[in-house]
């Protein structure tokens, strides 16, 4: 597999294991000292840090999609930078509360031993858009089993 088919991959990985609440394989797609910047409230300096907090903060009871298209990657070497457009949707079904929304990710990534790995990310929100479920009286919601409890 080439570079830039190797950092989409990862990218992809990355994002279905956080929809799949997967943290050992979240885990696995960044490098230790990955800094995150999530808009303009979330900063993170270390992976130990970006991955606590999704996992008490995105943990079973929130459902995520996560869905990037539209990648701009350039490599040098054995590193490389990244933009994606994000679509996204939360569904807390505990507070009928439902988020979907746009950004673009910006993202750094570093070849290390085991691959291709996320060293920087982060993304600029072009819209969030939020809704009470209670105001969807026909709403109803099954979870598969891909999610891990």
């Amino acid at each position: 597999m080439d570079d830039l088919e190797s950092v989409k991959q990862l990218k992809y990985r990355y994002l279905r294991a956080l929809d799949t609440k997967d943290w050992d394989v979240f885990a696995e797609t960044l490098t230790v000292d990955v800094t995150g910047e999530y808009g303009s409230s979330l900063r993170f300096g270390n992976r130990a840090e970006l991955v606590e907090y999704m996992r008490s903060s995105v943990g079973p009871a929130v459902i995520t999609e996560h869905r990037v298209t539209h990648p701009e990657i350039d490599i040098e070497g054995d590193s490389a930078t990244g933009r994606w457009y994000l679509q996204d949707r939360v569904i807390v079904p505990d507070f009928q509360f439902m988020l979907i929304g746009a950004a673009f990710y910006r993202d750094r990534y570093r070849r290390t031993d085991q691959g291709w790995r996320i060293c920087a990310t982060g993304y600029d929100r072009t819209y969030e858009a939020k809704m009470s479920l209670a105001d969807v009286p026909s709403f109803a919601l099954d979870v598969g089993p891909a999610i891990r409890v």
